[in-house]
């Protein structure tokens, strides 16, 4: 017993705990395994390991924090602190799941394997992938390094939301544009709710009639739901903000405090703006392990059932959130209600039962015009609104304001995350009297 220790007490000390523990579960078996530990693969994976019990499902994720990035636009103007936004991981870990503390290096769906970057290999009988979405600010010339000059900022990234409040701050007079890519984004109301309160600050500040605001969206128009941008662009209109479409950023010269965007009619030509601030919503994409896996569409997203949530070819495969090719916004909303979907579908497959959990596409953008308002789309895969509340919510209102800034944290630390939280149906029927969706 005591050679024992000793080889073991030498084997740390050569290689290191970390290498140990990474030996001990060196092509590890596990029945459920999840790729990815954000909003979704906690939320599902507390789900499915509260139904099966310990040591069945793990969890892939290398982060040491886990953030709610929905509140990163209030961080940004200074609203809210960024201690609001984070937790350790380890924290929000479901505590019936394994946490494999590494990053995805491979999907291998016919050997029903994950390769991590550290060389293992995970072994799964059912997968469930929720790696999010991937920032390239490298697709735009000049950045990231731009975001290291005044007036250049981003709401979209841990490392510099906290430059966008200095931006603000700084803000004495010239143009503060807002971008939006020719890419899928993960909250697409977000690079406008900026430019909302950015208005706010400036008039605060008395410098608002020397400040030009423009909205430089690749899209071709404010939102994709009428009803809602019906409103968006009364509101555009009343606090002089110029709407300019067609327009992609692809460069930024910090030098010059210039930014060149191509139209998307022609991309080879260039429109560019002199800028005094600048906030950048990036290009954005799958990450690489799924765009080269066999789990992947056109597109470059994991090709899953738009209702069942399971994979069209590998059918132990299932995927949720910013990462799937389901067809409607990338936000936690959405991703509140695929998860007890996709986990009662799994469930169900695994059993040998129908996959009777359909999801119709139902996602949230609470659209915060101000401090103090917000209108609340919510909409289904056909553009139609579901709304919760039975007030018409195209219109802003304070209450709605406090359900995002105050509401919608609480539900999502305490309930999601637990697996207790699978979106508001419930309550909209109630409130609705059972009348709706």
């Amino acid at each position: 017993m005591a050679l024992l220790r000793k080889s073991f007490t030498q084997c740390i000390s050569n290689r290191g705990l970390d290498r140990v523990l990474s030996q001990i579960r060196l092509n590890s078996s596990y029945e459920i395994v999840i790729a990815g530990g954000g909003s979704g693969g906690i939320s599902v994976g507390a789900r499915l390991s509260n139904a099966l019990g310990s040591g069945k499902v793990a969890i892939i994720e290398p982060s040491d924090d886990h953030y709610y990035q929905p509140i990163w636009t209030l961080v940004g103007a200074g609203v809210k602190p960024m201690s609001s936004s984070r937790k350790a991981m380890k924290d929000v870990i479901p505590s019936k799941a394994t946490w494999i503390k590494d990053s995805v290096a491979k999907l291998n769906p016919d050997e029903k394997s994950v390769t991590l970057s550290n060389g293992d290999t995970i072994s799964y009988k059912y997968l469930v992938v929720a790696m999010g979405i991937q920032l390239h600010f490298d697709r735009i010339k000049g950045l990231p390094e731009a975001f290291e000059t005044p007036g250049v900022c981003s709401n979209y990234s841990a490392a510099t939301v906290g430059k966008t409040l200095k931006a603000l701050k700084n803000f004495k007079e010239g143009n503060a544009i807002f971008t939006f890519p020719n890419t899928p984004i993960k909250c697409a109301g977000a690079p406008q709710k900026i430019m909302y309160l950015a208005d706010e600050f400036f008039r605060k500040q008395g410098n608002r009639d020397k400040a030009h605001i423009y909205f430089n969206s690749a899209g071709a128009a404010i939102f994709a739901v009428k009803k809602y941008a019906e409103a968006l662009n009364k509101i555009v209109a009343s606090r002089d903000i110029t709407a300019n479409y067609g327009l992609n950023l692809v460069e930024v010269k910090p030098d010059k405090k210039q930014a060149i965007f191509a139209k998307m009619s022609n991309p080879e030509e260039k429109e560019t703006f002199d800028y005094e601030m600048l906030h950048i919503t990036p290009p954005m994409a799958a990450p690489a392990p799924i765009r080269d896996s066999p789990l992947s569409n056109e597109a470059g997203f994991v090709n899953v059932d738009s209702k069942t949530l399971q994979h069209t070819k590998y059918p132990e495969v299932f995927a949720l959130g910013d990462c799937s090719s389901l067809p409607t916004s990338k936000t936690a909303a959405a991703v509140a209600c695929q998860n007890k979907i996709l986990a009662t579908n799994l469930l169900s497959y695994r059993e040998n039962q129908p996959r009777s959990a359909t999801y119709d596409g139902y996602t949230s953008c609470p659209l915060i015009t101000s401090s103090k308002t917000c209108i609340m789309a919510e909409f289904d895969y056909d553009l139609n609104p579901l709304e919760t509340f039975p007030v018409n919510q195209a219109k802003e209102r304070r209450t709605m304001y406090h359900v995002k800034a105050t509401g919608l944290p609480i539900v999502y630390w305490n309930m999601m995350l637990k697996g207790r939280w699978g979106g508001p149906k419930f309550y909209r029927k109630l409130l609705h009297l059972g009348m709706s969706k």
